[in-house]
């Protein structure tokens, strides 16, 4: 609880039982809840995270919205006052997650972005950089918003998050919360900070070619779909 708001935090995992126990070590204790969605993990992810006092939800079908998603639904029964994502690959650090909290406890913002400020060599991906550059730019152009990353540590309000009506099951699930922020009027603050190379292991995504078009290709359309859906 961070001033009398109680926090959920979601976790998705996908082989991710290497890094997990740094990550959930450096949790901070203002956090009432952790959720760690295991997205088809085949090397023990799972019980990793029970070690480690989080709990655990199954999405086997894999896609970074589907785990989301599963969180957010384990977390509707208690529905925490603020919701926040980070990854389970150790390079955020969540040592800065109290601080982005507090800006929605003052009432700053409904929502809480990080901007990520790499400290370690090859912690974002020449690829990444290219992404984020391209997809920012391109919501800037449509919606008059310039954005400056697509950073996966983030925290709203569960009233904002309801607001929001997220839907995506994959690689859009960032871009899709960040253009229908802008759509729906919400307050939005990015926050510089640190952001590391993973702790083990070679990301699915951002360090495969195929990861990488698969992502690319999914954030555009996520775009096209916002620009002129209904």
């Amino acid at each position: 609880m961070i001033d009398g708001k109680t926090v959920g935090l979601i976790i998705p995992a996908r082989n991710e039982a290497a890094s997990l126990p740094k990550v959930l070590s450096s949790i901070p204790v203002e956090i009432d809840r952790i959720v760690v969605v295991d997205n088809g993990s085949t090397d023990g992810t799972a019980l990793t995270a029970r070690r480690y006092g989080a709990q655990v939800i199954t999405e086997p079908i894999a896609g970074y919205g589907r785990a989301c998603l599963a969180g957010l639904a384990a977390l509707a029964d208690s529905s925490p006052d603020l919701v926040a994502f980070v990854d389970a690959d150790g390079s955020d650090d969540l040592s800065c997650l109290p601080p982005l909290l507090m800006i929605l406890v003052h009432g700053q913002a409904d929502l809480v972005l990080s901007w990520r400020r790499p400290v370690e060599p090859g912690a974002l991906s020449p690829q990444q950089r290219w992404g984020n550059f391209l997809v920012t730019w391109l919501i800037g152009i449509i919606w008059r918003h310039q954005y400056h990353d697509l950073g996966p540590m983030r925290a709203l309000s569960w009233q904002a998050l309801t607001a929001l009506g997220m839907t995506d099951r994959d690689f859009g699930w960032t871009v899709e919360m960040q253009i229908r922020a802008l759509k729906r009027g919400l307050r939005v603050i990015e926050v510089p900070v640190p952001y590391r190379a993973r702790t083990m292991g070679r990301s699915k995504i951002s360090r495969t070619l195929r990861g990488t078009l698969l992502a690319g290709s999914k954030m555009l359309r996520v775009i096209v779909r916002e620009a002129f859906g209904k």
